[in-house]
């Protein structure tokens, strides 16, 4: 899932990027109003963590430019304001949720599980559950099973199985997955893709009759469920 982090701390920046990165998010940052407006109104996010005070445009105004647009993309403001009033303001500018600051990060990772598992996200982006043939994959819960099997995945291989059911069916460059799973430009004498591969299917395969994950020589990997 992708994130756009709107937020001119660096401190926070930093501790925000490295741990939602870790728990499988893919992390934009904004880190003025002007940039985050434009991130936001031109990119395609799963959810937004909007701080209010910002140079340039404040949270207030990148909120608008985004409902402006019909957007249905789940936004949790983050603010040192504790007043009733701009709770209340964001929350009627079209805010989902609201965070003071200082919070710690267990309850940030609750309440964006709780946006994401509502409605919006499914209209907007996916249905949660993405399933082919007998494997599904739940995108909020990070659990993947395949058949009556849970499939113990660490982070990386979760995000490299998620990004390719959304694109089942496609064949991914080596470069599409460094660039969307590993937030790198793709260097030909790195063989991580390669490496995760071969672990992925090692779980995701290896154990079953069926082969799901299919390498397509000179082009990349696709996953789909072919006949025998």
């Amino acid at each position: 899932m992708r994130v756009l982090v709107v937020e001119d701390e660096p401190k926070l920046v930093q501790y925000l990027h490295q741990g939602l990165s870790e728990n499988g998010y893919v992390v934009d940052v904004a880190r003025d109003g002007i940039e985050g407006r434009r991130l936001a109104t031109g990119g395609s996010y799963d959810l937004m963590l909007l701080d209010v005070m910002l140079p340039g445009v404040d949270g207030y105004g990148v909120l608008s430019a985004l409902r402006a647009q019909d957007s249905k993309t789940p936004v949790l403001m983050l603010t040192a304001r504790d007043k009733i009033e701009d709770r209340v303001k964001g929350l009627e500018g079209g805010a989902d949720d609201y965070l003071v600051k200082p919070f710690a990060f267990s309850e940030l990772l609750a309440r964006m599980g709780a946006l994401l598992r509502r409605g919006a996200f499914a209209t907007t982006q996916s249905a949660t559950v993405l399933r082919l043939a007998d494997l599904e994959v739940d995108l909020v819960s990070r659990r993947c099973t395949r058949g009556a099997q849970r499939l113990d995945l660490t982070a990386k291989e979760f995000n490299l199985l998620a990004l390719l059911m959304r694109r089942r069916g496609q064949i991914l460059s080596r470069t599409t997955l460094a660039e969307q799973v590993w937030d790198m430009h793709f260097d030909s004498d790195t063989n991580v893709v390669e490496v995760a591969v071969r672990r992925l299917r090692a779980k995701l395969d290896d154990p079953f009759p069926i082969r799901l994950l299919h390498t397509v020589r000179g082009m990349g990997y696709v996953l789909e469920e072919r006949a025998e």
